[in-house]
């Protein structure tokens, strides 16, 4: 048996240990999940049957401004951290030299600390005796402290300092990986700055701009860490609602059925982006007929 036929069998077996991760921590859970939203047991919990009943009782108008409120809160968050993000990176591969390495250290420093940590520090900064309202008002900016906390507001200003080095870390990286010769080929050729910018700089950073878009919309349309603890639950997301059926409420089977209903939303709506995405790049490449 040569090198390669037995190169085969030794990447089978290292890849058990990840294979049996994933279907221990991942498809059990989820085929647990989904068996749970079509079961409704007894009182006694001695019976069981088979219904539909759970997804029926989620066809109802207040599901639906959850779901599209924690849309919008996910949509929001990616395109406020892409509008950070995007300059930031820039400036740092391709504007900045000598000290590169340790501004961009410098700027995801804060953001190796505990999550919950993170969200505490708004909590201390836009409370009613918090930093900010303190600062406004000793310049006198302000008569009476701003009610901040507990409000939209806040919950959108911890999205986005959350989330942001979901979005610039694959920006960073993809801005290090861009040829510079092409960026001075351009410029040699009589290119204008924007033009250099969006003809060349814009498209070959596209796959970082889809990483971090997906890295901050999946796990922004699902968060209730953040939202409870700077929203005060007078506004109610997915995470909310599945956190409150599982663990307050104790309603597992529709828990499990509002769950599974808006894990099918995400991924269509991935399915469909990506479907977009693969279309509008073939008519930008071959040209539309």
């Amino acid at each position: 048996m040569d090198r390669e036929e037995l190169s085969e069998p030794l990447s089978f077996f290292w890849g058990i240990p990840a294979l049996v991760w994933q279907v221990l921590f991942f498809y059990v859970p989820l085929s647990f999940l989904i068996s749970t939203s079509f079961v409704k047991y007894s009182q006694d919990l001695e019976s069981s049957r088979v219904t539909f009943e759970y997804y029926l009782d989620l066809f109802r108008p207040v599901y639906g401004y959850i779901i599209g409120r924690s849309i919008l809160l996910a949509l929001t968050t990616v395109v406020v951290c892409f509008c950070i993000a995007y300059p930031v990176a820039y400036f740092l591969v391709l504007r900045t030299q000598r000290w590169k390495t340790l501004s961009f250290s410098l700027l995801v420093l804060p953001f190796w600390t505990n999550f919950l940590l993170l969200v505490y520090s708004w909590y201390f900064l836009l409370e009613n005796d918090g930093l900010l309202n303190t600062l406004l008002l000793k310049i006198g900016l302000i008569s009476s402290p701003l009610h901040i906390m507990n409000t939209k507001i806040a919950v959108y200003c911890g999205m986005f300092y959350c989330y942001l080095p979901f979005m610039l870390l694959p920006l960073y990286s993809t801005f290090t990986r861009l040829n510079p010769k092409l960026i001075e080929a351009s410029q040699d050729l009589g290119a204008t700055y924007w033009q250099t910018f969006f003809r060349i700089t814009f498209p070959l950073t596209i796959p970082g701009i889809q990483t971090g878009a997906l890295l901050v919309f999946v796990p922004a349309f699902g968060e209730f860490v953040i939202p409870a603890l700077l929203g005060g639950d007078k506004n109610m997301y997915i995470g909310s609602v599945i956190s409150h059926y599982f663990l307050t409420v104790r309603k597992v089977g529709l828990g499990s059925a509002f769950t599974c209903l808006c894990a099918l939303i995400l991924v269509g709506g991935l399915l469909a982006g990506a479907l977009v995405t693969k279309l509008y790049s073939g008519r930008g490449r071959y040209g539309e007929k």
